[in-house]
């Protein structure tokens, strides 16, 4: 039943009946309305959410379903989430007489295998209807939640094999009916949660969704539901028209890539993703045929809404980012994803760890099969690191939990002529990492140090950005979980850069038992204990020989290059001192150098 409600799910829709005639403007006006009302939803929630995960790191997400289940606007949080909210929403509408779905109702679903991500990543909805009583769009917000009530806190189990080991699954149940609240249901789903925090969460989602239902109802008011639908089929078509225009302007092909993630959590080794895009006029193919099917992997499942998700999210990045990401998108681009493949498992596999991977190098993947055809714009849209150090802890409040999701320097590559940059990874665009203080605030943890790592960053005609090495140490005894990854498969260079530094990942720092994190830990710490976390960097773009020298220099003298780094890999000469800033190129050197290097 899985895959052919996968393949429902998945289907084309048409547009909405209407007989009302649009011009470009006004649609544009009610699709920046969209937009806003998709801002003040997702930023009630973040305001108003108890968790650091939502209030601090911004992992949230607000979007536009239209009646037919299609993407009609998707903004503010991560883009993967902006893309897999329709697919929850479809499930409901497939179902709206059984569940007595109306007016006034707010949804939750979190479900993998009906059109969901990973458990943690709850979908908060509501239906909003026209003054007549007529269906005309679904407000959402998803945003993640920091337990599932599991077997584990997080929902992160590193041995699981089925979902049901990672927690609790909705595929769609009512936390309000007719405008009420249902205590009953509002109350397992807290009831199933370790973190006191959900209460709030849910109850800000709620009142989230509720806002953004009263600003829609009052647009259609305004304009009327026939114009309103207009304006929605206009944006739509306007944007898979526009997603051709730029595939019209690509080389006709085939462009294939692999990569590998070191291994599943039990330590199956180089589990691979394959993808081949195809080019052919105004259209393109993603076709991840190739891709892993071994069925004994742990930890490496990527539910369906999430690999459709990841795909578009590198696709959209490699197009004119003024086009409206909406449905119009998905329309353009053909997605093809083996059954049984770890981006589209059978029934009831683990889902948790796969949003990270293979999800990323989904995109990776997808990436570097397009970096020949559109170099300027081949960035990756990835987060390389395979889990964040979870800490746990108890304390006379019960459960706490450090998600280790701080700030830091990891994955930003270089694109063709800019270096990377910024401190975060670029796919989760207005995710805010997690400020130190904040994090010692609430948990007895004290951050030591967080710095960018010289020679960090992938070397190239444009720079990887470093990654940085995060120190931290927990004040009481605790547990922590890792999964590590990207330490033999890193960051992969584009157009003749070289790859990132590998991630590495040691606990205990400093004491005579300190140890490093080989593939997965669940390890109980000591008071006092260190752990030390090395961030891959950006990966380069372009061959290293070919950086402007002063280029190189100026990055010596920002301690991102060493001086060794400077001469062996990009084969610059330098002269003077680094310690009093004198440093200089000699230009006859350097070019004499790499002269001798390309031979």
């Amino acid at each position: 039943m899985s895959f052919e409600l996968n393949r429902k799910l998945a289907a084309r829709r048409g547009p909405l009946p209407t007989g009302a005639e649009i011009d470009s403007v006004t649609a544009d006006i009610i699709r920046g309305a969209f937009e806003t009302v998709c801002f003040e939803s997702a930023t009630h929630l973040g305001r108003a959410a108890s968790s650091p995960i939502i209030n601090q790191s911004n992992e949230r997400n607000a979007a536009i379903v239209d009646a037919h289940g299609r993407l009609a606007m998707g903004a503010i949080g991560t883009p993967q989430l902006t893309f897999v909210n329709q697919m929850m929403v479809r499930w409901a509408l497939m179902n709206m007489e059984d569940y007595d779905i109306g007016a006034g109702d707010v949804l939750l679903s979190n479900d993998p295998d009906h059109g969901g991500g990973h458990l943690p990543d709850y979908c908060v909805y509501a239906p909003v209807y026209s003054p007549e009583g007529e269906l005309i769009l679904f407000i959402t917000l998803q945003a993640h939640q920091g337990d599932t009530g599991g077997k584990d806190p997080g929902g992160f189990t590193l041995e699981a094999t089925d979902v049901f080991t990672e927690g609790v699954q909705f595929p769609c149940v009512k936390l309000v009916h007719r405008g009420q609240r249902r205590k009953d249901v509002f109350d397992m789903v807290v009831r199933n949660n370790r973190f006191a925090t959900i209460a709030g969460d849910l109850a800000a989602m709620i009142g989230g969704v509720q806002q953004g239902v009263k600003r829609l109802e009052a647009l259609i008011a305004r304009h009327g539901a026939d114009v309103i639908k207009a304006a929605i089929n206009h944006s739509i078509a306007h944007t898979e028209r526009r997603m051709r225009e730029e595939f019209s302007r690509w080389p006709d092909g085939s462009y294939e890539a692999t990569v590998l993630i070191d291994a599943d959590t039990l330590g199956t080794p180089d589990v691979k993703v394959h993808v081949t895009c195809t080019v052919r006029g105004d259209s393109l193919t993603v076709d991840l045929t190739g891709t892993d099917d071994r069925q004994e992997l742990v930890g490496v499942w990527n539910t369906f809404a999430n690999s459709r998700s990841y795909v578009m999210t590198q696709v959209v990045a490699m197009v004119d980012p003024a086009i409206v990401k909406n449905e119009g998108c998905f329309d353009a681009v053909d997605i093809v994803i083996p059954e049984g493949c770890i981006a589209q498992p059978p029934p009831n596999k683990p889902a948790a760890l796969g949003s990270f991977h293979p999800a990323c190098e989904i995109t990776e993947a997808v990436c570097l099969a397009l970096s020949a055809v559109v170099p300027e714009r081949a960035q990756p849209q990835l987060y390389k690191i395979g889990m964040p150090n979870a800490v746990i802890g108890f304390n006379a409040a019960g459960m706490w939990m450090d998600q280790g999701v701080d700030c830091r320097s990891m994955d930003s590559s270089a694109v063709q002529g800019i270096d990377g940059w910024g401190s975060c990874p670029v796919s989760l665009g207005n995710l805010l990492l997690s400020e130190a203080e904040d994090a010692e605030a609430r948990f007895p943890i004290l951050n030591i140090s967080r710095e960018m790592t010289t020679d960090g960053g992938g070397a190239g005609q444009w720079r990887g950005a470093p990654g940085s090495l995060n120190v931290k140490q927990v004040l009481e005894p605790t547990m922590a979980m890792a999964w590590m990854v990207s330490a033999d498969h890193p960051l992969r260079g584009m157009c003749g850069g070289d790859d990132a530094i590998p991630y590495s990942n040691r606990f205990e720092v400093g004491s005579p038992s300190e140890y490093r994190i080989e593939r997965t830990a669940q390890a109980q710490l000591p008071a006092g204990a260190v752990i030390a976390y090395q961030h891959g960097g950006g990966a380069g773009f372009g061959p290293a020989l070919l950086r402007d020298p002063e280029a190189v220099k100026e990055d010596v003298l920002d301690e991102y290059v060493s001086l060794a780094a400077a001469r062996d890999r990009y084969g610059v000469v330098l002269t003077g001192s680094l310690e009093d800033y004198t440093l200089a190129v000699d230009h006859a050197a350097t070019e004499a150098l790499r002269r001798e290097m390309r031979a």
